[in-house]
Order: structure tokens, then sequence, then C-alpha cells
């Protein structure tokens, strides 16, 4: 099969574009940096004229790119996309309805509100993780040791996001009203409650001070946008300063990020890791790694579960809806809920080391045997391409 990967900085497409190669497809990759993922009439042109003289069988993307698929469907080829963002505001678009797509999505939430929609080839799959590709990485590391530490926190603490450049603009009531969501919301685990709370009156009011841009075919809404984009960004940062300022008052934490960490005085900042030669050494030699996963993702389970796991490192995550799915909590990785929660868990699994090993080591068995990119591949193409396709 010829495949035509367009890539963008999406962390998994190595690891998805080695699967394709290991299963006996050829890949060609396109790369370019786009004003608008709704029109590019340029790009258009360019993805069209590529599968004219290339006769590629589909067309690939992590996330779901409307201009890709207005493109395939004028073409006439399959195009495949497998998402890593929820929601993913692109998807909201008249074009999810075109026949060419087969749109695959990690979280179920967000497959089954596309389903209900009359979206036709849409399903639920979960990320992946290639654990050959991080052993080989262990066994080759002579740097493994200036990793070493009790609690690793490594992503974005999110300081640069918009709901704290809207917020003086904001009336008092607006701006009281917003801050009790949020506050409301770090405070349930495995459910999002934004949603509702912004009812159509405030929606109404909002729109004085919060002017929501759309492309011709998009259907997203405000209450999506500023969902998504504004309350969700914040409340993820808001969650993960708390979490590490606890942490730090009585354990040993190192965060690894490019984000500003003046204010947490207690931690050891580490810089930045790159995804593939460092971050992996992190999980693996951290006693306690921790996932702070952003509201946004209403049930599935990010990427960085994945990897934790996949490095052979112990989690102690918040929960979501579709980890009991997979993994049985406290066997294969431990689930907090609040920052008191996790406070007590760090403490106990920080003076427990035969039960945080053994469960490390359980969850690296269950993503190695259950969890690979070979499997979830495999599905993808066998629902995109169904024998009895000729």
């Amino acid at each position: 099969m010829h495949i035509l990967m367009y890539r963008w900085k999406a962390y998994n497409y190595r690891d998805i574009e080695q699967t394709f190669l290991l299963l006996g497809h050829t890949v060609d990759n396109i790369q370019q940096k786009l004003g608008s993922y709704d029109v590019e009439p340029e790009f258009e042109r360019v993805i069209e004229e590529k599968i004219r003289e290339n006769h590629y069988d589909m067309v690939f993307t992590v996330n779901y790119f409307p201009l890709i698929s207005n493109a395939c469907q004028r073409m006439q080829t399959k195009y495949v996309s497998w998402t890593c963002d929820n929601p993913l505001i692109s998807m909201y678009h008249e074009s999810v309805f075109n026949s060419c797509n087969y749109i695959f999505t990690f979280d179920q939430t967000s497959y089954l509100e596309f389903k209900g929609m009359g979206v036709r080839n849409i399903w639920h799959l979960p990320l992946a993780v290639d654990v050959k590709r991080l052993d080989a990485l262990m066994e080759d590391a002579e740097d493994l040791q200036k990793y070493q530490g009790d609690i690793a926190f490594v992503g974005s603490l999110y300081e640069r996001n918009s709901y704290d450049k809207l917020k003086h603009r904001l009336p008092e009531y607006l701006r009281g009203y917003f801050d009790a969501v949020m506050e409301a919301q770090m405070n349930i685990s495995g459910a999002n409650i934004i949603e509702p709370m912004l009812t159509a009156d405030i929606l109404e009011q909002l729109q004085e001070y919060f002017r929501l841009e759309k492309s011709e075919g998009s259907f997203s809404d405000l209450g999506l946008i500023f969902e998504t984009t504004v309350l969700g960004f914040k409340i993820a940062e808001i969650t993960r300063r708390r979490a590490l300022i606890e942490l730090s008052r009585r354990f040993k934490v190192n965060v690894y990020s490019n984000s500003d960490v003046s204010d947490l005085l207690r931690i050891q900042y580490c810089g930045s890791v790159d995804y593939w030669s460092q971050m992996p050494k992190v999980f693996h030699m951290s006693k306690i790694n921790l996932n702070f996963t952003i509201p946004n993702i209403k049930s599935g389970i990010p990427l960085r579960i994945w990897d934790v796991l996949g490095s052979g490192g112990f989690l102690l995550t918040n929960y979501q809806a579709e980890i009991p799915y997979y993994f049985k909590e406290g066997q294969d990785l431990v689930c907090f809920d609040g920052i008191d929660d996790l406070r007590e868990k760090a403490a106990y699994y920080l003076s427990h080391e035969q039960e945080r090993r053994e469960i490390a080591a359980n969850g690296y068995r269950k993503v190695k045997g259950q969890h690979d990119y070979v499997r979830r591949i495999t599905y993808m193409l066998t629902q995109a391409f169904p024998k009895d396709d000729g």
C-alpha cells in the first residue's frame, strides 16, 4: 500500500510511520505549516497533485484536517486520521461527513458524539506505545543515572493561557462565575461539568467580551471553543501548579518543562527534555511519574500514560473514565482523586518500593503485550480497507 502522510508536530508520527513500514507499506511525507486547517487552496492543490501523480491508496494524518479531507474527497482517495487531542475543534466541520473519511478517535465520548451526528466511518481507537523502541533506548543509554528522582513531572504548566488575557475585561459576575466553575471542575475526577455550566444566558453575556471567529463550513460554537481553548487550559494550569506546590512541601519533585516555574520555589527545575531521547529515561528512572490529564479530554487516555508505562515507569495519574477498560487500578497504575489523595499516595508509594516496582512492571507488561502500534494500525487498516473492497 502506498501512503501519503501529512506531518506536523505530533509526537507519535515517527512510531506510526515506522509501523506502516514494518507492515510492508510505502510512506511518503509532506510537511507544510498551515495558516488554516479548513481552507488553504494552494496546499490543497499540492495534495491533489501528489495523489494524481503517485496514485496513493490513502492519505494519513494524526488529528483531522478538513482541507485534506476535502482534497481527498475531490480525488476520490481514502483519508485516514487518528486523533490524539480532544475535543478536536477541526472535526466540527461539515467535511467530517465526507465519504472519503475514515476517522479514528482515542476518546470514546468523541466517538459517540460524532457517531450520533451521523458520521459513518468513525471508530474508537485508543493510543499506543512502541515498547521495543523504548527498550532499545534504555539498553543503549549510558546516562540513565542523571534522570533519577523521587517524583517527576514532565509537561507544560500552561501559564500562557487565553483566560488570563481575557479575565480583566470580564465583568465581576462573569469572572466570579467562571472561577467557581473551574474550582468545581478541579474537585471532580473523571467527569466534565464545564459544558452544562456554560448556559445560554452565560454564553450570551460572554459574546460581548469573547469573539468567535469561524471559517466557512465550521459548526463549532462559542461554548465548545471557550470550554476547551480558554477554561480547559486555565484549569490545567491551576491544577498542575497547586499539585506541584503541595507535593514539593514534603517531597523532592523534579519538573521538566519549558514553562515558567519561578513561583514553584521548592521544586527542582530540570529544564525541558527531548520526547524521543530523554523523556523515556525520566519515566524509567523516577520513582513516581505524575500525569494530570487536561480536562478537555473527557474520557480518553492521553499519550503521556502510554509513554510512562511503556518506559517501565510507575504512574500516578488522575482518573479517566477509559482507564478501567485497559488497566487495573492499583495493579498496573495508581489513580489519585484530588490533591490530598495525591499527597497521601505519593508518600505511601515512595515508602513501599517493592509494591511500587511490581505495579510499574505490571503496567509495562500490559502495554507491551496488548497495546502496541502494530495492533492499532492493523485494526485501523482493516476498517479502512475491508476485504470486500476488492
